[in-house]
C-alpha cells in the first residue's frame, strides 16, 4: 500500500524563481537556471519537427531511474503538447546540451530545471508569432495538444508557425513557467519510456546493439592492480578460429573475433599465454581501517560553529566503520565502438553516466581532435555511480582502433566487472557529543576518514581516470580531484548535522592514496555518515532514557523534516509487530530529499543472520513530478541499501581482489527483499528536490538501530554478514 499526503504552501513558486535567476551585476550575463546556465541557446533544448513533433533533447541519461521520461513530462507540460508527439534525444555528444554527470540527484534539480524554463520560453515566443498571425493578443490565445485558438475562433498550430520561429537564440530565464495549480501532466504517473522493451526483451541496452559486420572484443587484464607482465605469447592466440586481431599496449592485453564465444575463448588462452609478476600491494583486509588511518590526509574543516550553550554534563564518544561494497552491476559493462576506415575519427556507444566528460577523456588518450570522438549513450541495466562503463568505453575504442571500419562490442566477464570496477570507499567515522543537564546536545564532533569518492573521468589538462589508460606503453596517470565543498561533499557528504547543535566541529581526513580503486557509488559517503550520526544520536538517547524520535524532535527546528519523520513513524505504527525496529533520517547532502524510514530487523542468534522484512519510509522530495517514477527511486533504494548494509562486502588480500562472481560476492535476493510502504509529502508549489540517493543512508541508520535493540547493544561495523554478526555475538 502506498499513499500521497499533500502540503502545499512551502517553499517558493516557480514564477517566483524568475526574478532570482534574471538578478545579476551590471553587464555580466544574468545567471540562468539550472543547466540552461552552462547550456544557454534554446535550440540546445527542443525543436518544433515537421509532422507535428517536438524533439527535446537533454544531455541527462536513462540508467533505470525514469528520468528522461520525467523530462518529457516537464516539457510536455509547459509546451502544452500531448507526451506522444515528443521525441526525447539525450546524452549524444553531437545533439544535446553538456550537462556533464547524470549523478548526485541532480536530473531534476538541474536538467529539469532548464527544460521546464526552455520549454515555457519556447512556448512564449510561438504564441508572439502566433498572435501576429492572427491578429489578437498573445495573452488571449489558447494552447491545446500544440493548436493555438484566438478568441474568434481563428487558429493555428505549433507547425504553421514554426518555420519563422528562431529558436537560435540565448534563453533570457524571464519566462516564469506554469504554476503548479495548471498542471495536468506534470504530478501523474506517465508510462515510463524505456520500460516495454526491458520487459519484452526488446532491443534495448548496449549489448543489443547489431550494426552490420560488427565483431566482438575481450580484454585479459592484470591478475592485480600493480602486476607487471613479464612476457606474452601473442601468435598462440591469433592463430585461434575467428581471432581477427590480438591487441597489445603495454599492460593493455585484448582480442578481436568474429564471434563471441571465439573471443571468450582468446581471452581464456591470451591469460593463459601471458606471465605476471604480482607483488603484495593491498593491505591487511583484518587491519584495514588501521592502514588506512596510517595514510596521510588532507584535513579540512567543512562545517564548525560556536555559540553559548549550558555546559555539558555528560559526554559521549563511538567510532564507526564500514568496508569496501562494490556496484555489482548485474549487467557487465559493454560499450560499442567504430573507427572510421581511415583512422581518423571514433563513434562510441556507452551507458556512461557522462557522455561528455568521457568524451574529453576518450580525446586525451586516443589522441584525436575533439570533433573527432562522438560518444552516445546507450542504456545497460543501471549501476548508479561510477562503475565500468567508461572503462569498457576506452577498451572498446582500443580494441576497434586495431580492425578500422569494423564496429568491436566489447563486454566485460564477471571477473572483470568484480575486480576491476570503483568501489565505495571504506570509511570511519568518529563522533562525539556533550549533553546539559536538560538533556539537550550541545557540542557535537564528527571526523571522518575515507578516500575521495567521485574519482570520474575528469577535464584535465594530463592524465585520465580510465582503466585501461593506465596500463598502456605510455600510461596516463589518474587525475584525483580536490576535496568537493559543502553542500554536496563526497567523502564528508551529509557528515554536516541537520540537526541544531549550538557547538559543532566537523573534520574531513581526505586520503588521496587509494590502495584499493575507489570512485562514486550511490550516496558517496550519505550512507556511512548518516549511519553513524543517526546510530550515534540513538546511543545517546538510550543512555539518557529518551524516545529516539522525540529526541530527534527536540533537536530538529525544520518543519519539513520533523514532518517526514512524524509521517514515518505514524506509518510504521499503522502496522505493529514483535520484531525490533529502528529508525532512520536524513535530508541528502542537506539540500535534496528528505527521507525517514523505519525498519523492522530480525536476527537468527544461532547464524548471526539479519534480515529486513519490512520497511516504512516517508518522503518530501518538493513537487512530485511522477508520483511512481519517485516511489520506484525510494524503494529501490531501500531495497540496495538493505543489501549493502547485511550483505555486500568486498573480499581482498595483499595480492588482490578475490571476488570474482556471485558466490564471493552474495547481493540480496529476490526472496529477502522486504515489504516496503512509503509515504509522498508533495509540495507542488515547492521545486522538486532530487531523490535518487535519498532513501539508502536513512534505511541503513534504521536497520542499525533495529539490530542494536536486537542485540541488546550497538553494532558499529558494516556490513552486518552473518559471520561479521555472529562474530560481534560470540566476542
Amino acid at each position: 500500500m502506498r499513499e500521497t499526503l499533500t502540503r502545499r504552501g512551502l517553499g517558493q513558486a516557480a514564477a517566483g524563481l524568475t526574478l532570482l535567476f534574471s538578478l545579476a551585476p551590471a553587464g555580466a550575463q544574468p545567471r540562468l537556471p539550472g543547466s540552461l546556465q552552462t547550456n544557454r541557446r534554446l535550440d540546445a533544448w527542443l525543436r518544433i519537427e515537421p509532422g507535428g513533433v517536438v524533439t527535446v533533447c537533454t544531455g541527462k541519461v536513462e540508467i533505470g531511474q525514469g528520468a528522461v521520461t520525467a523530462l518529457l513530462q516537464i516539457a510536455a507540460e509547459e509546451l502544452d503538447v500531448a507526451p506522444s508527439r515528443i521525441r526525447m534525444v539525450s546524452g549524444d555528444t553531437a545533439l544535446t546540451p553538456d550537462e556533464g554527470f547524470t549523478a548526485g540527484s541532480q536530473s531534476m534539480e538541474q536538467g529539469g530545471t532548464a527544460l521546464r524554463f526552455a520549454a515555457a520560453e519556447a512556448r512564449a515566443i510561438l504564441l508572439d508569432l502566433a498572435a501576429a498571425r492572427l491578429g489578437a493578443p498573445a495573452a488571449a490565445l489558447a494552447v491545446e495538444d500544440g493548436s493555438i485558438r484566438a478568441p474568434g475562433g481563428a487558429a493555428t498550430s505549433y507547425w504553421e508557425v514554426a518555420q519563422a520561429a528562431s529558436f537560435a537564440r540565448e534563453a533570457t530565464g524571464r519566462v516564469a513557467p506554469k504554476p503548479a495549480a495548471q498542471h495536468r501532466i506534470v504530478g501523474t504517473s506517465h508510462p515510463r519510456l524505456d520500460i516495454p522493451a526491458k520487459v519484452t526483451g526488446g532491443a534495448i541496452y548496449v549489448q543489443d546493439m547489431r550494426p552490420p559486420g560488427m565483431l566482438f572484443g575481450r580484454v585479459a587484464r592484470p591478475p592485480s592492480y600493480e602486476a607487471k607482465l613479464l612476457s606474452v605469447d601473442l601468435d598462440a592466440v591469433r592463430a585461434l578460429p575467428g581471432v581477427v586481431a590480438v591487441v597489445r599496449d603495454g599492460r593493455f592485453l585484448g582480442v578481436v573475433a568474429e564471434r563471441e564465444e571465439q573471443a571468450v575463448k582468446a581471452r581464456k588462452a591470451l591469460r593463459e599465454a601471458a606471465r605476471w609478476e604480482v607483488p603484495a600491494a593491498l593491505p591487511d583486509p583484518a587491519r584495514l581501517h588501521e592502514s588506512l588511518r596510517a595514510l596521510r590526509t588532507d584535513d579540512s574543516v567543512p562545517s564548525e560553529k560556536r555559540a553559548d550553550a549550558p555546559p555539558a554534563v555528560r559526554r559521549f564518544q563511538a567510532t564507526y566503520t564500514k568496508r569496501y561494497f562494490a556496484h555489482a552491476s548485474i549487467g557487465p559493462s559493454a560499450a560499442l565502438a567504430v573507427y572510421a576506415a581511415d583512422g581518423g575519427s571514433v563513434q562510441v556507444w556507452s551507458h556512461t553516466q557522462g557522455p561528455f566528460p568521457l568524451q574529453r577523456d576518450l580525446v586525451r588518450v586516443l589522441g584525436l581532435p575533439a570533433d573527432k570522438v562522438r560518444v552516445s549513450h546507450a542504456q545497460n541495466a543501471g549501476c548508479y555511480g561510477h562503475n565500468g562503463a567508461d572503462d569498457a568505453a576506452l577498451d572498446a575504442a582500443l580494441l576497434a582502433r586495431a580492425v578500422p571500419g569494423r564496429p568491436v562490442m566489447l563486454q566485460w566477464m564477471r571477473d572483470d566487472e568484480f575486480q576491476w570496477e570503483p568501489y565505495n570507499p571504506a570509511m570511519e567515522m568518529r563522533l562525539t557529543a556533550g549533553v546539559a543537564a536538560d538533556g539537550r546536545i550541545v557540542d557535537w564532533g564528527h571526523e571522518v576518514w575515507s578516500n575521495h569518492h567521485n574519482n570520474r573521468p575528469q577535464n584535465p589538462r594530463e592524465g585520465s581516470n580510465l582503466l585501461a589508460s593506465w596500463h598502456l606503453e605510455r600510461p596516463h596517470p589518474p587525475v584525483y580531484p580536490r576535496a568537493t565543498p559543502q553542500p554536496n561533499g563526497a567523502g564528508d557528504r551529509n557528515a554536516v548535522p541537520l540537526y541544531d547543535f549550538p557547538n559543532q566541529r566537523v573534520v574531513n581526513h581526505l586520503i588521496p592514496e587509494m590502495p584499493v580503486r575507489v570512485s562514486a557509488l550511490r550516496t558517496l559517503g550519505a550512507y556511512a555518515n548518516v549511519f553513524a550520526l543517526e546510530s550515534f544520536l540513538e546511543e545517546i538517547a538510550a543512555a539518557l532514557g529518551e524516545d529516539p524520535i522525540a529526541f530527534r524532535l527536540r533537536h530538529l527546528p525544520d518543519p519539513r523534516g520533523r514532518a517526514v519523520i512524524e509521517a514515518a513513524a505514524k506509518l510504521a505504527a499503522e502496522e505493529p509487530g514483535d520484531l525490533p525496529r529502528g529508525f532512520g533520517f536524513a535530508k541528502y547532502k542537506n539540500v535534496a530529499a528528505y527521507v525517514a524510514c523505519v525498519a523492522e530487523v530480525a536476527l537468527d542468534r544461532a547464524t548471526g543472520a539479519v534480515r529486513v522484512p519490512r520497511v516504512w519510509a516517508a518522503v518530501d522530495a518538493g513537487q512530485v513530478i511522477t508520483p511512481d517514477g519517485l516511489r520506484n527511486q525510494i524503494e529501490g533504494g531501500i531495497i540496495q541499501a538493505v543489501s549493502w548494509t547485511v550483505k555486500e562486502d568486498v573480499p581482498f588480500d595483499p595480492q588482490g581482489i578475490l571476488a570474482k562472481d556471485w558466490n564471493d560476492y552474495p547481493i540480496l535476493t529476490f526472496p529477502e527483499v522486504p515489504r516496503i510502504r512509503t509515504v509522498l509529502l508533495n509540495r507542488p508549489e515547492a521545486p522538486p528536490l532530487g531523490a535518487g540517493e535519498a532513501s539508502q543512508a536513512p534505511v541503513c541508520a534504521a536497520i542499525g538501530n533495529g539490530l542494536a535493540r536486537a542485540l541488546g547493544r550497538p553494532l558499529r561495523a558494516l556490513p552486518y554478514t552473518a559471520d561479521r554478526v555472529k562474530a560481534a555475538m560470540v566476542g
